[in-house]
């Protein structure tokens, strides 16, 4: 490659800088808009061979003619602004003819904190709050609370420790400022943490895209169901297990057995003359098990997109679905007030005890629900004040306890004991409303469309991991992802159709996920990272292996509820 190939495009006389001492492309000043450039073809075997798009030849072609002016003293032969790529379009073109992306370091940390704590914390509101009141009514009131702020606080220590593990490693080694947690793991545990680290990611993303499947499943049959009822002027009849007034609560299924799978729904619709047919008839083509997980396969195409840009414009989706599900909870407590009695360890025919030994259920759920290991590295490197994020972390998982105890703790107080036992409280909550209830139908239809844009990006996420590292090759052809995506969605459907248990789901994934991502790996790299540094005390040796033992009796736990 010839010297002058190599030099910049413009001239960087006018601001005193020099391209010369720059050794990433991170560290490209993309303000003044220069963009340097080497010739994007390599010529092997006299067989020219394109490795860059036609427009980014193109693009650099222009560039290249004006460069040849910025010799001259004449600032008018400089290039003009429309043939100067935005930041966000500048290429770095290799000498093998491959093209990449220039990082805009200038705006890449720019969030300030409020920012970056609200970011956590929508990125953590997902499936898991739906099944928060379930999980505690599992451990009992007392005892649940308890477990939630004791879990959130074990869960915010190890994603401390996540967040620093990058740093732990000797800046002589090679520059860790990209490395997220499983290029750690690579580093302490060789090939075996990569691919354990990345089989632990992937049971996390795959289980909130079975548990995705089943309220997408849920979501769709009761707003359906309300549409269809609202316009045949069908009334609700529900039998005895449900409340009289406005707000309506109902038991679906009275004789739970909990932590178990019911099939026999309480409710039923009346309707009169000629309309029953219609009626049976729309019951046997829209049943919440047997067909409407199927008719969600629709979804598979938006699986095999490219690119999850579209989707992830519609994130905000989550967010007002989070408020209004918040607004939904106060308003229905406000109206129905509290029903709470104090039963330390017997239970009554309507409320459970204070400590139940069920309370495994709710830390496998919380330990999804607090799980933002794998990305909270990535999350942290958008913020403005770097030296903060020990603090705004925890201000994060402050905000995400008090959301998850608010909405737990009303709706198990709440909850109309008697006439219902507590015992009745779905594994998602919205499930004790009846299919009429209007403000109930908005939430559903609001988080519908949300999982509807999200669940695309959950598998656009897998994909790019799994193929990444077996083809090394996002992807590599339609067959591979339509493969991928078929054992995916198939997974989702058999899920829906034959345990639509959420609350069962999410404790085994978050449990699953959570014994490698949460408690061992971070627990031993902090223990290695303080024993190569002759730190490492037995106090502290102590406390970390206690984190692993409890990791492991977390997910042995599971099996036996």
């Amino acid at each position: 490659m010839m010297e002058e190939d190599s030099r910049p495009l413009l001239s960087s006389a006018y601001t005193g800088e020099s391209y010369s001492h720059r050794g990433s492309t991170d560290s490209l000043d993309v303000k003044p808009k220069r963009p340097f450039h080497v010739e994007p073809r390599n010529i092997v075997d006299d067989d020219p061979q394109e490795r860059v798009s036609a427009e980014a030849a193109i693009l650099n072609s222009r560039l290249h003619y004006y460069g040849r002016l910025t010799g001259s003293s004449d600032r008018q032969l400089s290039p003009p602004n429309h043939v100067i790529p935005q930041p966000e379009e500048i290429y770095v073109y290799s000498p093998l003819g491959t093209a990449f992306k220039v990082a805009d370091s200038e705006h890449a940390s720019k969030n300030p904190s409020i920012i970056t704590i609200f970011a956590i914390w929508n990125t953590m509101m997902g499936t898991s709050i739906l099944s928060i009141p379930w999980g505690i009514k599992q451990a009992g009131f007392t005892l649940g609370i308890i477990i939630l702020v004791f879990v959130g606080l074990l869960m915010l220590y190890c994603c401390y420790i996540v967040l620093k593990s990058p740093k732990q490693i000797p800046s002589g080694f090679e520059n860790t400022s990209d490395w997220e947690f499983p290029d750690v793991c690579r580093y302490y545990f060789g090939k075996f943490g990569q691919w354990s680290s990345l089989v632990f990611s992937m049971v996390s993303l795959i289980g909130a895209m079975v548990v995705y499947w089943v309220l997408m499943s849920n979501f769709l049959y009761n707003t359906g169901q309300f549409i269809y009822n609202y316009a045949h002027h069908v009334n609700m009849s529900d039998s005895e297990f449900g409340t009289n007034g406005s707000d309506r609560v109902i038991c679906p299924y009275p004789n739970t057995n909990p932590g178990g799978n019911h099939s026999t729904a309480s409710s039923c619709l009346s309707s009169s003359g000629s309309n029953a047919s219609d009626v049976d008839s729309f019951e046997r083509y829209w049943s919440k098990n047997n067909t409407v997980p199927l008719y969600l396969i629709i979804l598979l195409p938006l699986l095999c997109f490219r690119s999850a840009s579209f989707f992830a414009r519609f994130t905000f989706l989550g967010t007002i679905s989070v408020v209004y599900l918040i607004f939904l909870v106060t308003f229905k407590a406000v109206r129905l007030g509290f029903h709470l009695e104090f039963h330390w360890f017997d239970a009554t025919q309507f409320y459970v005890p204070e400590f139940r030994l069920l309370f495994p259920q709710l830390t496998g759920v919380l330990t999804l629900a607090f799980f933002i290991h794998n990305c909270i590295i990535t999350l942290m490197k958008s913020n403005r004040d770097q030296e903060n994020n020990v603090r705004d972390l925890s201000v994060a998982y402050l905000l995400v306890g008090l959301t998850y105890l608010y909405v737990g703790v009303l709706i198990f107080a709440a909850f109309p004991s008697p006439p219902l036992s507590k015992d009745c409280i779905e594994p998602n909550f919205l499930d004790n409303f009846p299919s009429s209830d209007v403000l109930v139908f908005v939430a559903r239809t609001f988080l519908l469309f949300q999982m509807i844009t999200v669940y695309p990006l959950l598998g656009y996420l897998v994909r790019v991991q799994i193929m990444g590292q077996l083809f090394g090759n996002h992807y590599p052809s339609l067959i591979h992802i339509l493969v991928l995506n078929i054992f995916i969605v198939g997974g989702g459907i058999l899920m829906a159709r034959f345990y639509p248990n959420i609350g069962s789901i999410i404790r085994f994934s978050g449990a699953t996920c959570g014994l490698a991502l949460v408690f061992v790996f971070p627990a031993l790299v902090h223990m290695i990272s303080l024993k190569r540094q002759g730190r490492l005390s037995w106090l502290s040796a102590g406390f970390h292996s206690v984190l692993i033992v409890l990791g492991v009796a977390n997910l042995a736990a599971q099996f036996f509820m």
